[in-house]
């Protein structure tokens, strides 16, 4: 059975991949399904001087998991067994890295993020995600 790595953060074209997903499985390819979202660590002294690691940690855990919640209802809906996990880190790379770590076949991910500031500021993660990987990767829009 092939494993998908499916990023999702919390936007319409993340959860857009994820109906791809049901899609793909009710379509008779089965598939183990990996929900994965990358929180940043913060680099706002003010937070840091502020909170504790580990308060912010938990900060970031349930931000992340708020945005699981959704992609996970969808799965949920569809009878769709998944695992889910909140990873910290720098997105992409954290991404490619928990991928080739649970031996994901392909990473099926949205074309665009939560942020349009963020995807035009600092560049594409879709892009930066197909850029570090050898695992196919699907875009979906």
């Amino acid at each position: 059975m092939l494993k998908a790595l499916v990023p999702v953060d919390g936007s319409r074209t993340s959860l857009r991949a994820v109906e791809h997903v049901v899609k793909l499985v009710q379509g008779r390819e089965p598939m183990a399904v990996l929900l994965v979202n990358v929180q940043v660590p913060p680099d706002s002294w003010e937070v840091e001087s502020f909170l504790k690691d580990s308060e912010v940690a938990a900060l970031q855990d349930g931000r992340g998991n708020d945005a699981l919640d959704a992609a996970g209802a969808l799965l949920d809906a569809a009878g769709i067994a998944y695992e889910r996990c909140v990873l910290h880190g720098p997105v992409a790379r954290s991404i490619v890295a928990k991928a080739h770590e649970a031996g994901c076949d392909k990473i099926i991910m949205g074309a665009r993020g939560e942020s349009l500031i963020e995807e035009i500021l600092i560049g594409s993660t879709t892009q930066a995600v197909i850029r570090a990987t050898d695992i196919p990767v699907t875009v979906v829009k």
